[in-house]
């Protein structure tokens, strides 16, 4: 595969502004999208949210030839090929959630060479004649998204993903990969099956996500924490992420009652259901989703303003994953994760009863360590979790709930040795409520019956009521000192990282206010200030219109960030109004005017259609001035001539080509030796101040 530029290659910078109205790159998108365009194998991993789709969307659009996108789930190719098509682009899927009607379109604009992007379920590599389909149509380059489902250790492993290191043999192309979820063992896997082990351009983006704010309680009638998070938040979509099928029912029905808009989804529901529960959740504003992880993947709603976990995730890669659905487009989203000792104890027992071999085990308790030390934290969380990603944050980042309150920690070295002396004594063969009971000095009869009543230990906590003493253990498990032995029906057991703090040779802080409350914040954020907040509703609601009346979410038209911007910036012309990120030309033709109608609270000046073409662009103001000459000398200079005039086109073209002569200006379709000879000197000052 050489490593050089497509021929007739569309400039990405005029790309990225007139198709998606974006003025510049994100962090980190540049390169990657001037790398992918020049036909190198790439490897991007960026976070959730960070802009990965355009990083090859953009090279599809200015490349020659199908881009071939594998994804792994329906929803998500369907948004993203719903999303294109409304900013003017071709693309198409071949999934089995088409109808006979959409499939037979992508195969008739495959076979009549006008899609640009082609999305495709890995699935549909199992087919022998797909190679030669795929040759046939003209693919140039592959984009893989989320790499990581290649994975064979990972809890998102598709098989079919171990097919397209063939495919892209067979059709001799580069590829790009793409995930926000890979350490360094799952980016060699990639490595390995996607570009036979030949090292691709490789680039690790900043994780950080700093419109998220991060936030962790320990579970204290989580229920009621989930309902209080959720209430402050009322009327903004959310997800809240539970560890069983059961829980999401009975949560779901829990918020309802409390007058919410809240749907359940697991993978025990019929295909059907999940599928309605999906589309409510992008076409309705305000709806929260209670669900699985199988709820994962395939959600591309940009404007999920909240992200609940009531329950602990299964690892810091999988709850930077879930988290990062908040806030796609870059405004304010909050997080809350709960956990427990439950929870620990459950995430322990599902690593050490699985199947994987020992070496993968070991690996899995420590991305679950590195996620408890993110619970347990003392400081700032995000410097934490950016530190796992190998990345360093200077100073705190003000934005997580350790910033927002610093916790209040003691010296916990004295509690924890007499904790780890009396699981010792009696054998680690007890679970925290047992060793609580003696710590405690409460003689139950089962402390009696064992004669555990006459330890050493019996009674020596006395100085921490119960409560303390499970935020001690809990906070004991989350640093890993001590483990539930499944052998053992969950009893505790002391890990060699407890051994110094028994030896007296280290000592611990732990929180005290571990569970003495609740550490978010009050009320969230709010998205404008509250003189912006009338227009916001209205642009919401221009936008739902707009959108109910095309069947398509409400995003899909405008995303929250977009229409944040409008009611601050208030634009009065569609010039103005293409200065909004996220209007791009297709967009601007079709909605410009109604936004603008709401912002002005009056219908919008009508542009005859040549000069609409130009909003936002340079010739735009040059056209104007072209026009203004136009009527000045349509009589000429003393206004007794005959009356010459040009058409809209001719100065279209005109203030897009700036003629330097008045030979090129004769050139330009509708400019005759009269109008060249009325308008010319003057057109050309025009166009010569214009670039000054």
């Amino acid at each position: 595969m050489r490593d050089e530029p497509a021929q007739g290659a569309r400039d990405p910078r005029e790309a990225l502004r007139s198709v998606f109205g974006f003025g510049s790159f994100r962090p980190g998108q540049e390169e990657i999208v001037e790398t992918v365009l020049r036909g190198a194998d790439t490897l991007a991993i960026m976070p959730t949210g960070g802009g990965k789709s355009l990083c090859y969307q953009l090279p599809a659009i200015c490349r020659d030839g199908v881009t071939l996108v594998v994804s792994p789930l329906i929803a998500l190719m369907r948004d993203q090929v719903r999303a294109l098509r409304e900013a003017g682009v071709a693309a198409g899927a071949l999934t089995s959630g088409n109808t006979d009607d959409e499939t037979d379109a992508v195969w008739r604009d495959l076979d009549a060479g006008r899609l640009k992007l082609l999305y495709l379920a890995p699935e549909r590599l199992a087919s022998g004649a797909m190679d030669r389909v795929l040759a046939r149509a003209g693919v140039r380059l592959i984009a893989v998204d989320e790499a990581h489902c290649v994975s064979q250790w990972g809890h998102d492993f598709r098989p079919d993903y171990l097919r397209i290191g063939a495919l892209r043999q067979a059709l001799g192309v580069p590829l790009a990969a793409f995930t926000a979820t890979a350490d360094a063992e799952t980016r060699d896997e990639i490595v390995a099956r996607l570009f036979a082990g030949r090292a691709p351009r490789t680039f690790l983006r900043g994780f950080d996500r700093p419109n998220i704010h991060l936030a962790f309680q320990p579970k204290d009638s989580p229920r009621a924490q989930i309902l209080r998070f959720a209430d402050v938040r009322r009327g903004r979509s959310g997800i809240v992420y539970c560890g069983t099928r059961a829980r999401t029912e009975a949560l779901a029905q829990g918020l309802r009652e409390a007058g919410h808009a809240a749907l359940f989804y697991h993978g025990g529901m019929e295909a059907d259901a999940r599928r309605e529960v999906e589309a409510a959740f992008q076409r309705e504003d305000g709806l929260i989703v209670v669900a699985t992880v199988a709820f994962g993947m395939g959600v591309d709603k940009p404007d999920i303003r909240w992200v609940a976990h009531a329950d602990l995730p299964k690892s810091i890669e999988a709850y930077y994953q879930e988290i990062g659905r908040a806030g796609r487009d870059g405004a304010p989203a909050e997080t809350l994760t709960l956990y427990g000792p439950e929870d620990i104890r459950l995430r322990r027992a599902q690593i050490d009863e699985g199947l994987a071999p020992p070496e993968r085990k070991a690996a899995d308790h420590g991305r679950l360590n590195a996620l408890l030390g993110l619970a347990e934290a003392l400081g700032c969380r995000r410097r934490q979790l950016l530190a796992y990603f190998g990345e360093e944050m200077p100073e705190p980042c003000g934005n997580c709930d350790l910033c927002d309150r610093p916790p209040d920690t003691f010296d916990g070295t004295t509690p924890v040795r007499m904790a780890l002396s009396a699981a010792l004594r009696t054998g680690e063969s007890f679970g925290a409520g047992h060793l609580i009971d003696i710590l405690t000095g409460n003689a139950t009869d089962k402390v009696r019956q064992r004669g555990h009543d006459g330890l050493p230990t019996f009674g020596v906590g006395r100085d921490w009521d119960k409560r303390q003493w499970q935020a001690i253990f809990r906070q004991m498990m989350g640093h890993d000192l001590i483990r539930p032995d499944p052998e053992r029906h969950g009893a505790l057991r002391m890990t060699e990282a407890a051994r110094p703090i028994l030896r007296d040779e280290q000592a611990i802080t732990l929180r005290r206010d571990a569970l003495a409350r609740e550490r978010g914040r009050p009320q969230p954020k709010a998205l404008v200030s509250d003189e912006d907040a009338p227009l916001l509703s209205a642009l919401k609601a221009k936008r739902r219109a707009l959108a109910e009346a095309q069947g398509v979410p409400p995003y899909v038209v405008f995303n929250d960030k977009t229409l944040i911007e409008m009611a601050e910036r208030r634009p009065a012309s569609l010039d103005a109004m293409a200065g909004i990120s996220g209007v791009g030309a297709t967009k601007l033709e079709r909605y410009g005017t109604a936004f603008l109608e709401v912002i002005a609270g009056a219908p919008a000046p009508g542009l005859h259609p040549a000069r609409r073409r130009l909003a936002g662009s340079d010739a735009g103001p040059l056209f104007d001035r072209l026009q203004a000459i136009q009527l000045r000398l349509a009589r000429g200079e003393d206004g007794t001539g005959k009356h010459l005039s040009c058409t809209h086109s001719t100065l279209r073209q005109i203030a897009e080509r700036r003629p330097a002569t008045e030979a090129d200006l004769a050139r330009i379709p509708g400019m005759g030796e009269m109008k060249v000879e009325r308008f010319g000197a003057a057109f050309l000052a025009a166009i010569a101040e214009a670039g000054d």
